[in-house]
């Protein structure tokens, strides 16, 4: 395969994954923001900017950080390179550029997601409409996804795709428990206190794990448990753990098909590795900020080997 198409493969699929990744962080902080006073609320809304990395670029344009700029920003601001709204015609460009590799199937889905985004984004999200936006933004990638994994030959241009999948993933996930953490808790000692949980409840819900969480644990709020249930349990699809255990198959996948073993192979396994022997009593002793920061500063590495190796560029 051509690095271009490899390229454009990984980064229609990262697109995807980061709109669905933004729309799951704005629910969150929409629905705690009814529930809360003003600062509270004006403070969920930064953490929301600040955890995908637009909180500069926000007060920039508008200054304070208030729920209608905010949202109207992320969703569909005009000057925003990073709104879900750019994200998603980035990905449909990518495509048509790939769409030979692509089945129909996952050509359509992509396309239709471009089109229903683009008409309910044409104006102003409404406070009363946005849970049906934001449903179907994760809908709509949902789609893709289900329509490459149901039509797409198990080749390089299926685990390209994948790749991409869980590079985000697994940076989405990182951001999220980084910042929701040691963002917005504003004393140390609040921790373990009825905030400190429910800061932690909210990590859950970021990620759409509250139910998992719940069910394995019988419902109970306990930061060491879901701190090590989002990095270490391999359950879960969007943990650390699990991110890299599927990006190590499908980097395998690569190697089979191509005959070659290159350096961004043994990135992978190394971080496998780290998770794998890693415990949740051995990172809180190390640090969890410090542990994420780790983490997410390989997870670039690995992303950026993969290009390299590929010659995404070429």
């Amino acid at each position: 395969m051509l690095g271009r198409t490899a390229d454009g493969v990984s980064w229609m699929f990262r697109l995807l994954e980061r709109a669905e990744n933004t729309a799951r962080l704005l629910e969150t902080g929409f629905r705690l923001a009814l529930t809360r006073g003003q600062g509270a609320a004006r403070s969920e809304w930064q953490s929301v900017l600040v955890t995908i990395g637009q909180l500069e670029t926000y007060r920039a344009a508008h200054g304070e950080v208030t729920g209608p700029h905010a949202t109207d920003w992320i969703l569909r601001g005009r000057d925003n390179p990073g709104s879900v709204l750019r994200m998603v015609e980035q990905a449909r460009s990518n495509a048509r550029a790939v769409r030979t590799a692509l089945t129909r199937e996952v050509w359509e889905a992509t396309n239709e997601a471009w089109m229903v985004l683009s008409e309910m984004l044409a104006r102003p999200v409404k406070p009363n409409s946005l849970g049906d936006v934001l449903a179907a933004i994760r809908r709509q990638s949902t789609l893709v996804r289900g329509s490459m994994d149901g039509t797409m030959l198990r080749n390089d241009i299926f685990n390209f795709a994948r790749i991409g999948t869980f590079i985000e993933r697994a940076d989405n996930t990182a951001r999220i428990l980084d910042v929701k953490y040691y963002v917005l808790l504003p004393s140390v000692s609040l921790v373990g206190s009825s905030f400190d949980n429910a800061q932690w409840d909210t990590v859950l819900r970021s990620v759409s794990a509250e139910r998992a969480y719940r069910w394995l644990n019988a419902g109970e709020i306990d930061p060491r448990g879901i701190a090590d249930f989002l990095i270490l349990d391999s359950r879960f699809p969007r943990s650390l753990a699990s991110c890299y255990t599927k990006l190590e198959s499908n980097i395998a996948g690569l190697a089979r098909q191509y005959g070659t073993h290159v350096g961004c192979h043994d990135l992978v396994a190394d971080q496998v590795r780290k998770l794998q022997t890693a415990t949740i009593e051995s990172i809180i002793d190390f640090g969890l900020h410090e542990f994420i920061g780790q983490f997410l500063a390989s997870n670039r590495r690995v992303g950026n080997a993969i290009a390299a190796d590929y010659r995404f560029t070429d």
